[in-house]
């Protein structure tokens, strides 16, 4: 706690504040590519502190924002398949499908269940042999190894009714497809601190070879994302972008070993569709042949029709920076956390819950 609160300090934080202003100059947009950071840099006031030149954009890293429509709409019919449980992380359960949602369908009686990890879907196999447990797994590169070691767990139980519907996403490759984009103005990143803790600076460095822009890797106090915002305001000034750590105390070149190993044991990966944002190649992840009796993609014969965002919602535009959620025309009139028509309204980490929320 000690060591959090060091980050927290108010005298730390005027000083990187100062050394900001000193240096800004030219419009900068900047990009938080972290839901995690959305929501930190509004819950801590950062941007009424920044000077006006300096705009932070928020990126595609709320990873049930970026949940494809139709990936939702299997959810769904998944829940309806009989003899089923349906096992979830709480952020998921409100996103609006094509017709439905999972909370609509709990409330008319399918056995939808928040877990708060893959332990306690495991849990929920053991415990019901004669109902077929299906956890739904949506995440970065932070969860997917907790995913992976329930897959190994219940192939080394012998577990015959637990499956994952892999829906996950992989964070540098939507890095290459924001800056392809057209439309998209981003002048730096702030890349994620909980995903680089598993992936090493050294991932991103395929991205940066290419797209040089300035990049730092942040942690998720208010001096470390200010000390990253300064970092990137310098190297725009001198023109001279980098690669930096500026979360050293997490996160290494190399990340977690063991866990990337836990998941190219159980997943390959795969071309996957992004909300927003459309095919990105080699993006996604999916269940290997030798865990495929666990794969509920292939294990459940269910018939989703191809459908499109919500009429009006703007959560593609959200995600890519293109646009802020007042500019969306559903924003706060018919589109509020009760009455959600997209997922960046739902999630604790949606760009637009977290501008309902601190933003006035």
């Amino acid at each position: 706690m000690k060591h959090s609160e060091e980050y927290r300090d108010g005298k730390l934080s005027r000083k990187i504040i100062d050394r900001i202003n000193d240096i800004s100059g030219k419009n900068i947009r900047l990009m938080e590519v972290c839901g995690t950071h959305t929501v930190s840099i509004f819950r801590s006031g950062i941007r009424s502190v920044l000077p006006k030149s300096i705009s932070l954009l928020s990126g595609p890293g709320c990873p049930v924002c970026v949940t494809d429509q139709n990936d939702i709409d299997a959810f769904i019919a998944l829940a309806e398949t009989e003899n089923t449980i349906i096992a979830t992380f709480g952020d998921l359960i409100r996103v609006p499908g094509t017709h439905s949602s999972l909370q609509r369908e709990q409330a008319d009686g399918r056995d939808i269940r928040i877990v708060y990890s893959t332990i306690d879907a495991l849990e929920l196999a053991r415990q019901h042999p004669d109902k077929n447990v299906i956890f739904l797994g949506v995440g970065f590169e932070t969860t997917t190894p907790t995913i992976a070691a329930s897959l190994v767990s219940a192939k080394q139980m012998d577990l015959k009714n637990y499956y994952v519907y892999a829906a996950h996403k992989l964070v540098p490759p939507a890095l290459f497809a924001l800056m392809e984009t057209i439309g998209v103005n981003i002048d730096g990143f702030l890349l994620p601190g909980h995903v680089s803790v598993i992936i090493g600076t050294n991932a991103y460095l395929p991205f940066f070879e290419k797209h040089p822009i300035p990049s730092a890797i942040a942690g998720f106090e208010p001096a470390d994302i200010l000390l990253a915002i300064l970092r990137l305001s310098e190297q725009i000034a001198a023109g001279k972008p980098m690669l930096e750590n500026c979360y050293p105390r997490a996160v290494t070149s190399e990340g977690n070993p063991k866990a990337r190993q836990i998941v190219d044991t159980v997943f390959d990966v795969c071309d996957a569709r992004w909300r927003g944002i459309g095919m990105i190649p080699k993006s996604g992840l999916r269940i290997r042949e030798e865990f495929e009796k666990f794969d509920a993609q292939k294990q459940f014969d269910i018939q989703v029709p191809e459908s499109g965002p919500p009429k009006g919602c703007a959560c593609g535009d959200i995600l890519t920076g293109k646009k802020t959620p007042p500019e969306c025309p559903l924003y706060k009139k018919v589109c509020t956390p009760l009455e959600p028509i997209g997922p960046c309204m739902v999630s604790t980490e949606g760009t637009c819950a977290a501008y309902f929320k601190y933003y006035r």
